[in-house]
């Protein structure tokens, strides 16, 4: 008899799409009899807030823990980078899957690329890490929040709410949206947050059989960078309410980390840069790969900057 588990996902059309993707891998890997439990998080509910001001990114996954700490669900479904940094107790990341485009996307239906962008032209997003990193390229533009799923933030813009609004590639490609997208911000220009484009797949840390198997999934080189990434963060004490910016490209076996972090309130003030290469190996070099770019922010200033998070 085929081993029974049960994935709880959220609802949105991106979150049942990856649902659905690690069920075929679960079904094809281990012939396993795959379950949805849609489920609708206070991060999906609440539309009329920021994340920074209402709990922050962990909002999409409270509630996915708790039909795992339940028994309703085996298995939850995340983007990465909607994951806190630190899981409570009680739980663990299994698997990290193969990263897909990380970089931001510019969606447009008059313009070609942020450059085209007539002065004071409105741009959505409620990213405050790519909120302070639009004004560092575009000060004259005027950066309005968006929130909602993808199809809500794409509806808002065909209805003329804004002349262009900030996605991630990722989310418009897996949903066979990539002809929505005008230009992609490359990497030097418009840094991802830690863990974008990734999928993560966490579970009961006490389910030792489904983590060992979930572990096979897990895609080396993506899970060594993601957690590079996440180290920054860690390190900062990253939430929602801070402007950081984080991610690894490997080159050879080396790792190159950059990380970027802007003020919480004062968008006009400098993006602090940092940039880190090192060998990795295993998950602790990365973390450690991760803390020397977190303390590279903190020799330019990141002290003062963090002390406006609230």
């Amino acid at each position: 008899m085929s081993q029974r588990i049960i994935i709880a996902t959220r609802e949105s059309r991106l979150a049942l799409w990856q649902a659905e993707h690690v069920r075929e891998l679960l079904a094809s890997r281990f012939g396993m009899a795959v379950e949805l439990l849609g489920m609708t998080t206070r991060g999906d509910q609440i539309l009329d807030r920021t994340l920074s001001k209402v709990g922050g990114k962990g909002l999409f996954v409270k509630e996915l823990e708790t039909a795992l700490e339940e028994g309703r669900a085996q298995l939850a479904v995340h983007s990465l980078k909607d994951v806190p940094m630190d899981l409570p107790e009680g739980f663990a990341l299994a698997a990290v899957l193969e990263r897909e485009d990380p970089r931001d996307a510019f969606v447009s239906n008059r313009f070609a690329s942020v450059d085209e962008l007539p002065h004071g032209a409105c741009v959505g997003t409620s990213s405050l890490r790519r909120v302070v990193q639009l004004r560092a390229l575009r000060p004259d533009l005027r950066v309005e929040p968006l929130r909602g799923n993808l199809d809500t933030r794409l509806r808002k813009l065909d209805e003329g709410q804004y002349d262009a609004i900030v996605l991630a590639a990722a989310g418009l490609k897996r949903l066979g949206l990539a002809q929505r997208i005008r230009s992609h911000f490359e990497i030097e220009r418009m840094l991802p947050c830690a863990g974008q484009g990734a999928l993560g797949l966490e579970v009961r840390s006490d389910d030792v059989q489904l983590t060992q198997q979930l572990a096979t999934l897990s895609h080396h080189a993506t899970e060594l960078a993601v957690h590079a990434e996440r180290a920054v963060s860690r390190s900062l004490g990253g939430s929602c309410s801070m402007p950081l910016a984080a991610h690894a490209r490997w080159q050879g076996k080396s790792l190159l980390l950059g990380a970027a972090l802007g003020h919480a309130e004062r968008h006009d003030a400098l993006l602090l840069r940092s940039q880190v290469q090192g060998a990795v190996m295993s998950v602790a070099e990365a973390r450690a790969l991760g803390e020397r770019a977190a303390a590279e922010l903190r020799l330019l200033g990141a002290g003062d900057y963090l002390s406006s998070v609230a």
